[in-house]
């Protein structure tokens, strides 16, 4: 496939979802094994079952799930065993991101385990290539830069005032900079008006996939294209760095989505999360 710039897609098939899950679950375990490294008495941790990527970040954080689940090989209950203890002795509830394209047999085997579905998210993916202008620069006074040694306090604040509204996330925006700075291929940016930063964003790459994260705008800085000028950025920065695709997660039919499409992306599969009966969502 090629779109209307003549760039190849890659089809929305299994190759392509192994791709993109194993990319994001990778940055998660990186970012585990950072904060690991960091804060030792956190217990963060992760363990692969079945070629599922497991992760423990505390109990109420948004990364504490699995990735790529029955994506690499089928998984029985006896995997599931595993993978159920690993979250129950962290006193952590246990949540599966599942791809569509995941093993047929897993849907069933979930709900024997008393599994239900209880949230969606629209995986969305676009070719990237170096040289590329990727949105029209909107506001002149806004100027995009990474985040400079000894800056993550600055990228930390600036996430947390845009995240404001999401009181759940306040613990996990707290702490994400200085750990997200000392993850392998992770950058932070900051998107700045007239001098003062006012909205951040965060990459990671894996396997040449640029996987995009953490943006947000401080609320009174909101509608002036800081959003757009940091997809730009980061995708220029991808591209430069080798990678060929991007990848974004986002509530189905959200702003982000729309905002998303508008740029080139595309919705490869909308995946579905799944807790065991009896825990809380995040």
């Amino acid at each position: 496939m090629t779109d209307t710039g003549g760039r190849e897609w890659p089809f929305s098939d299994l190759a392509l979802s192994r791709r993109l899950e194993r990319a994001e679950g990778r940055g998660c375990a990186e970012f585990v094994e950072a904060r690991a490294r960091l804060f030792p008495e956190s217990g963060a941790a992760w363990v692969e079952v079945a070629g599922t990527y497991a992760m423990y970040d505390g109990a109420t954080s948004p990364i504490t799930q699995t990735f790529g689940l029955g994506m690499f090989e089928p998984v029985c209950s006896a995997d599931l065993e595993l993978i159920e203890d690993f979250f129950q002795q962290r006193g952590a509830p246990v949540f599966h991101e599942v791809s569509p394209l995941a093993d047929a047999s897993l849907p069933a085997i979930l709900s024997e385990r008393r599994y239900q579905p209880f949230e969606f998210s629209s995986v969305m993916y676009r070719p990237i290539e170096p040289g590329i202008q990727y949105a029209a620069q909107r506001n002149d006074r806004i100027q995009v830069r990474l985040v400079d040694a000894g800056e993550q306090e600055i990228w930390t604040r600036t996430a947390a005032k845009g995240w404001s509204e999401y009181v759940e996330l306040g613990d996990f925006v707290a702490g994400i900079g200085e750990v997200t700075a000392n993850r392998p291929d992770t950058l932070l940016f900051l998107a700045e008006l007239d001098g003062l930063p006012i909205a951040a964003g965060a990459l990671s790459i894996c396997d040449g996939v640029t996987v995009l994260a953490g943006a947000s705008t401080i609320p009174q800085a909101r509608k002036q294209g800081a959003q757009l000028a940091l997809l730009n950025s980061r995708l220029r920065y991808g591209a430069s760095r080798g990678c060929d695709i991007a990848m974004m997660c986002a509530q189905p039919g959200s702003a982000s989505q729309r905002n998303a499409e508008r740029q080139g992306f595309r919705i490869a599969y909308t995946r579905i999360k799944w807790r065991l009966a009896g825990a809380s969502a995040s």
